[in-house]
């Protein structure tokens, strides 16, 4: 059972089609968070992203795990309605492999410091358990929302 499913993550992040890149959140603890994004063929970006040779764009893989660290973040703070977590950097991104339609990427990451309005974590995208995708570094920023 997932511990968040589609519409406890809506409630969480304000991201919306196209743009919700994290369907079910698997395990959450207080610093480490597991999530879930199911790559299909009608994801928009198939249309014009090698259409022959069909493979999701490496900066939509770190947006997915920019979400499921702001799903992290945002769960632990009780004033989450009016906060955003906006992504502020990206140190040492890697990608491995092409994820394709009918891929499941499993995005897990850890947070490595914490101070009252940012956190620093890495993380890592798999594959049927290759790993995709590595962020060493990346920064969340709790902003107001305006």
């Amino acid at each position: 059972m997932p511990v968040m499913d589609i519409q406890a993550i809506r409630g969480i992040l304000p991201h919306r089609y196209p743009m919700l890149l994290v369907d079910r959140i698997e395990e959450l603890e207080p610093d480490r968070i597991v999530g879930i994004k199911n790559v299909t063929i009608s994801e928009p970006f198939f249309v014009g992203h090698f259409p022959d040779f069909p493979v999701m764009p490496g900066v939509l893989i770190m947006e997915a795990m920019a979400q499921v660290a702001g799903v992290l973040v945002l769960s632990q703070i009780p004033d989450r309605d009016s906060k955003l977590v906006l992504l502020a950097s990206v140190e040492d991104a890697k990608f491995r492999k092409p994820v394709r339609p009918g891929d499941q990427l499993r995005i897990e990451m850890i947070v490595d410091k914490r101070k009252a309005t940012i956190a620093k974590m890495h993380g890592t995208a798999t594959v049927n358990g290759e790993v995709v995708a590595e962020a060493g570094g990346m920064l969340c920023k709790l902003a107001d929302r305006i």
